[in-house]
């Protein structure tokens, strides 16, 4: 498969938006980064639709086709019949004129080879014995089937997209002659490498704006009525049906849009429950009209849908029909490689997700898969982390926080920003004198502490770093942090109980003041016998005095 969209690392960031609307959850994720695999990749784009993050790029093939431009050989577009929802009243003239200004030959509808499918299925349905036949305009679709549901490949209709019928046509026409499809869809960029030579390009209606905008064309309004140009609604959910004959009498018509409302149409298919139906089936909601690169920017299926009624005639355009050989397409099946898990290892998965019982699985859809089963299946097939479980990680971080919080010395209170007790641990209700939690939650603070601190950091936000509190009422000496957490919505204060540091402290105090007032009494003592002996030996006692005093500063220093 075509490496059709890429992932910019740096863009995404652990939100599994893509993998929840992801139909075949065909994404891996390691280390918090988003993989498309290719083996089970639909190219529906609906990733690409959804990330808030634009970490899902469209391939760009616009220095490829101006490449071919620069060649020499006259480079035809196929235009997707959506362009007239996608550039809203710019007729095939004007987009003719301004494609014709970038260097192209000529410009026509992909309705024409959509005239050229449409009568191979009214040919199909009238002439050959046929169960079931489903529409292969729609690449995602047809990838959808082969590499989901291979045992209804019989079912799917062995003809050639509109894209690939017209390029064909055209270079039936023009022997030497380039291809390149516009339009709204990602798939057709694989589907274009899948027979070679065939398509030789193909850009979205999103790369051909910004080469317009970049080359200063200004795309005119107006439309010029065509009656023959029935195919144009080929792009709607049902379109396919509008232009159809329908003149066999044996099919159910049935138009179907959207990925699971495909798949849960396939699925009854595969069990059995459906016959004799012709079915239409699209992969975006609304048909092409829905196409990802015109719902990145443009969603109005209303207005869409009427833009393409009102410029759709009533007749075909004139097509000379090729042998049905000429458009008949196979379809393979594409097998996928990962493994199934038996149901011992989807419990052991599950039980490291917290899983112990049914009633542990939430299905809550927070990883992005429907069940905890699918997830632990993704697990074991390295799609997904067991990290991604949210409820998991919630209750993980929970218990390690709790476990913090319940075995730490330290007292631990949390309050609101009305200053209302919300979590208290064990070393709190000890330092406090309380019997249990429910005696001070949902109270104001000031029924236990001082509130004054509190108050300052709520209207500063500004943090008490170590700040030495004596607890009157309490009788102890605390280390007191308070800081403001969860954007000023909540303080979290620790207190740490230095009441011992405090006496140990004061005692020290007290020892070394008693002995310096023994020192003093000493050195008054001495004071009058050392004068007495100076006075005799007719020296001074300044000198000795001194000496003294240096003595008994040195111990009160200790």
């Amino acid at each position: 498969m075509a490496d059709c969209i890429r992932l910019k690392k740096s863009n995404c960031r652990n939100c599994y938006k893509c993998i929840r609307h992801c139909p075949v959850k065909s994404i891996r994720f390691s280390a918090g980064q988003a993989h498309i695999i290719g083996d089970e990749c639909i190219l529906c784009g609906h990733c690409f639709v959804v990330c808030p993050q634009d970490a899902k790029e469209i391939v760009d093939e616009r220095e490829k086709v101006k490449v071919m431009l620069q060649a020499g050989d006259p480079v035809y577009v196929s235009l997707a019949p959506s362009f007239i929802a996608n550039y809203e009243g710019v007729g095939i003239e004007n987009m003719r004129k301004a494609l014709r200004q970038l260097g192209f030959a000529d410009v026509e509808e992909t309705a024409v080879g959509a005239t050229i499918v449409k009568k191979e299925y009214d040919r199909m349905l009238e002439e050959d014995q046929r169960d079931i036949v489903i529409s292969s305009c729609c690449h995602s679709v047809n990838l959808l089937i082969q590499k989901h549901f291979p045992k209804l490949l019989e079912f799917l209709a062995d003809v050639m997209s509109p894209m690939q019928a017209h390029c064909m046509d055209i270079k039936r026409r023009v022997p030497n002659a380039k291809t390149v499809f516009i339009g709204p869809c990602v798939a057709k960029k694989d589907e274009a490498q899948l027979v070679d030579g065939l398509v030789d390009a193909v850009l979205t209606f999103e790369e051909l704006t910004m080469w317009l905008k970049s080359e200063n064309i200004e795309l005119e309004q107006g439309e010029v009525p065509l009656e023959e140009s029935k195919a144009r609604f080929f792009p709607t959910t049902g379109g396919i049906l509008k232009t159809m004959e329908k003149k066999s009498t044996k099919y159910t018509y049935i138009a179907l849009d959207g990925v699971e409302n495909c798949i849960a149409a396939l699925q009854d298919i595969e069990n059995g429950n459906i016959h004799n139906c012709f079915i239409e089936m699209s992969a975006c909601a609304g048909s092409c009209i829905g196409g990802p690169v015109m719902e990145k920017y443009h969603r109005s299926p209303i207005r869409e849908y009427r833009a393409v009624s009102q410029a759709a005639g009533e007749k075909d355009f004139a097509v000379e029909q090729p042998h049905p050989s000429m458009i008949r397409k196979s379809f393979d099946w594409l097998e996928k490689k990962a493994k199934q898990p038996d149901e011992s290892e989807i419990r052991e998965i599950l039980r490291e997700m917290g899983k112990y019982r049914p009633s542990d699985e939430l299905n809550c859809g927070s990883c992005g898969y429907n069940t905890c089963r699918d997830k632990a299946i993704a697990v074991y097939q390295g799609k997904a982390e067991i990290s991604m479980c949210l409820p998991f990680l919630k209750e993980k971080a929970e218990g390690f926080s709790d476990a913090i919080v319940k075995n730490t010395p330290n007292a631990i209170i949390v309050l609101n920003d009305k200053l209302e007790v919300q979590q208290v641990n064990a070393a709190a209700l000890r330092i406090l004198n309380l019997r249990s939690e429910s005696d001070i939650l949902g109270d104001n603070v000031d029924r236990i502490l001082e509130p004054d601190a509190f108050k300052k950091v709520l209207t500063t936000r500004r943090g008490i770093s170590s700040e030495r509190v004596y607890l009157a009422e309490y009788q102890r000496y605390v280390d007191q942090t308070i800081v403001s957490a969860e954007k000023g919505r909540m303080l979290l204060c620790i207190m740490r109980d230095i009441t011992d540091e405090e006496d140990a402290r004061r005692d020290k105090e007290e020892f070394s003041r008693q002995t310096v007032e023994v020192a003093d009494k000493v050195i008054e003592k001495q004071m009058r016998i050392v004068q007495e002996i100076a006075s005799l030996l007719g020296e001074t006692a300044a000198e000795t005095k001194i000496a003294l005093y240096k003595l008994k500063e040195s111990i009160k220093n200790e």
